[in-house]
């Protein structure tokens, strides 16, 4: 089982993503479990206070140490986390074999950035691993520790029904998912090609994998790389 921790400053934010679909089922059937955590629960003072001005002047607010560092002290209490990971817009660009690895983790720690986001000293001393979802900018990192939970969730054995869909996915092979197609065979004249129709299995693993292939030059030729 793999459990996640998430440290944020808006939890109702992350209520939705994980209580339907897969990752609630993944959480019924005891594959994994995700717990937020309010970091105003830490908060310095009665007026539930976790941030503050930046040193040196500047717009927007940053995390306080002493919050988050009380935060993380008392989950370590009964949690050896095999990463302790920060949401931040200049972390490394997540990716497929990333999610696979983390999928094969068993604890994971996520704090999620907020406002300017974070003092340097809690990612100096606490932090293992800094992930980005993207060249952009959130709010907060609450919706993606989302994506982050969602791509290692449904890896884990025994969340999907088919247990090979997530290996087929874009990016497992440096690919792009071939195109897919259901019902109708002929829809208003735009008809499935004829291969997939004929009942040959290995025909159709080598048009998928050509056409995997076409997809990612035209698409994605960043992601051939050369030997």
């Amino acid at each position: 089982m793999l459990t996640i921790d998430i440290i944020t400053v808006v939890p109702d934010l992350l209520e939705g993503p994980f209580s339907h679909s897969i990752m609630k089922r993944a959480q019924d059937k005891g594959l994994l479990t995700v717990r937020t955590h309010n970091l105003r629960k830490w908060a310095i003072n009665k007026h539930a206070q976790v941030d503050d001005y930046p040193f040196g002047g500047g717009a927007g607010m940053v995390l306080m140490c002493e919050p988050l560092a009380n935060a993380i002290e008392e989950l370590q209490l009964n949690n050896t986390y095999d990463a302790i990971i920060y949401m931040t817009p200049d972390g490394k660009t997540f990716d497929q074999p990333m999610a696979n690895q983390l999928s094969m983790l068993q604890n994971l720690l996520i704090i999620c950035g907020h406002y300017k986001g974070i003092d340097q000293r809690i990612r100096d001393q606490y932090i293992t691993m800094e992930i980005s979802i993207g060249d952009y900018v959130l709010s907060g990192g609450e919706l993606a520790a989302a994506v982050v939970v969602d791509a290692i969730g449904r890896l884990i054995p025994g969340v999907l029904s088919d247990e090979t869909s997530a290996l087929t996915d874009s990016f497992q092979d440096n690919l792009l998912a071939p195109p897919v197609y259901t019902r109708p065979a002929d829809f208003r004249g735009m008809k499935v090609p004829e291969i997939l129709l004929q009942g040959d299995p290995k025909k159709v693993e080598d048009w998928r994998f050509e056409q995997s292939v076409e997809r990612t030059k035209t698409r994605r030729p960043d992601l051939f790389k050369e030997d």
